[in-house]
């Protein structure tokens, strides 16, 4: 039997683990003796989604994304997809979970054009392009988070995602940081800088944890790519184990993805496969080894259940088209979980059948709640694209970063005012544009008291 060493952690051995000789997937163990019946911590689930920015465009600059190379050169509308992302935040309200917000990154960036010897004025289109990026507003790719119960130290770690596979989202974590340094402030929190590169690091995106409820220590499972046939793998396993490490966390799994679904167009994990507390939602052929990936996290977690809707019956193309598994999967107050997925998927007559047949039997998902956010999913990111899961005391986060039905009427009242209605793709190259874009960000920042991150 093999183990990848992993600084100071002691590998446990399982029977029967026949996975390690495929070197498809690894487990890890932290020294402090952790046990998933140790007592529930009172946390909470917080989705902290990234506000649509001003920028907001349609330059297909992320390979592999077909939604984004299927839209390029289209005329977006960052008023109407900022408004969509604010009413996704308020249903999640309504719905009695807990929001929270990141703010969009100025744009255009100056600071990486001057490090490339140029500037918005001079920058040659396909540069500029990248320096316009709203990108920032998946949250999905700001961080991974490990939550207090899963790390040694007894903190909620989160370490900001190097995103360094694709120029458009390689300078955003700068951004990300300073804004991740003041939401979680507090010490119960360890915020850490990017891994370094070349590792690609694509945050939660690539990141799982299941788990009997939010507060007990759960397994976290880090999927990473090899190939994926036209299109690069996103996330290095050396990526993943560095936040393994670094987090201290407890119990962790890697998973390789399977090549067919990079090269379908699943450049991230979250686009086959979502997981909550104890239920992992996934497409058949999401895990290049998912048999042992299956034993595996039913050896650590007895209590798992995983649903896998079968590719005879939603074809990865399917999966990828309608974004069926990019969902907020949530556990609401009232205990039932419910999958928040987009309209597409309710559009998609295989999809939709092989939903409704899941609610009427009896699984643990139980609701589907469709949610319009079309502008971000022409762009490449559904509802699980737009948020940034933290399990952790909403007491211990700095309140700016926390939403209620007030705080976002003032926010949809400033974009109504100040978001640009239309951006095509001639537009980029107006500094009028890009004179308006940053109004429009400052007015954001001053609204809800964030000055600081001007």
């Amino acid at each position: 039997m093999k183990f990848v060493p992993i600084l100071n952690c002691r590998p446990i051995a399982f029977a029967n683990i026949s996975s390690f000789a495929s070197s498809r997937l690894r487990v890890f163990a932290s020294s402090r003796e952790l046990s998933l019946e140790k007592s529930i911590m009172p946390l909470t689930e917080i989705n902290f989604d990234g506000l649509i920015g001003p920028s907001h465009n349609y330059a297909g600059l992320s390979l592999g994304n077909l939604a984004s190379a299927k839209n390029a050169g289209g005329t977006s509308q960052p008023r109407a997809a900022a408004l969509q992302g604010i009413e996704k935040m308020r249903a999640n309200l309504r719905l009695g979970l807990t929001q929270g917000v990141f703010m969009p990154h100025d744009r255009p960036d100056g600071a990486w054009l001057h490090g490339l010897g140029t500037s918005a004025e001079q920058a040659e289109p396909g540069l500029l392009a990248n320096a316009l990026s709203a990108s920032s507003m998946w949250a999905a790719n700001a961080a991974t988070v490990s939550p207090a119960p899963d790390t040694a130290d007894g903190k909620c770690h989160l370490t900001v995602a190097n995103l360094v596979t694709m120029p458009h989202r390689s300078h955003e974590w700068q951004g990300t940081l300073a804004q991740l340094r003041l939401a979680f402030a507090s010490d119960s929190f360890a915020v850490h800088g990017p891994v370094p590169a070349p590792f690609g690091d694509e945050g939660a995106a690539n990141h799982m944890r299941l788990c009997a409820a939010h507060g007990e220590a759960g397994v976290e499972v880090f999927v990473y790519g090899r190939t994926g046939g036209p299109f690069p793998a996103r996330q290095h396993i050396e990526a993943s184990k560095a936040v393994a490490r670094i987090h201290g966390a407890s119990r962790a799994l890697m998973v390789l993805q399977s090549e067919e679904a990079i090269a379908a167009g699943a450049f991230h994990n979250d686009v086959v496969a979502v997981a909550n507390e104890r239920v992992l939602f996934t497409h058949e052929q999401a895990f290049a080894d998912k048999d042992s990936f299956y034993r595996d996290l039913r050896t650590l977690l007895p209590m798992v259940e995983i649903v896998e809707v079968p590719a005879a019956s939603v074809s990865l193309a399917d999966a990828i088209q309608s974004y069926l598994f990019n969902a907020q999967l949530a556990t609401l107050p009232t205990g039932e979980m419910a999958l928040i997925l987009p309209t597409e998927a309710q559009d998609n007559d295989r999809v939709w059948t092989w939903l409704q047949a899941m609610i009427a039997g009896n699984g643990p998902i139980r609701q589907l709640i469709p949610v319009d956010v079309r502008q971000s999913m022409a762009n490449g990111g559904g509802p699980a694209c737009l948020r940034l899961r933290v399990v952790c005391d909403p007491a211990t986060v700095d309140p700016r970063f926390l939403v209620d039905e007030a705080k976002l009427d003032t926010m949809a009242g400033i974009v109504e005012a100040h978001w640009p209605e239309a951006i095509d793709p001639a537009d980029l190259a107006n500094p009028a544009l890009w004179d308006t874009i940053r109004a429009a960000r400052l007015a954001m920042l001053q609204a809800l008291d964030l000055t600081e991150l001007a």
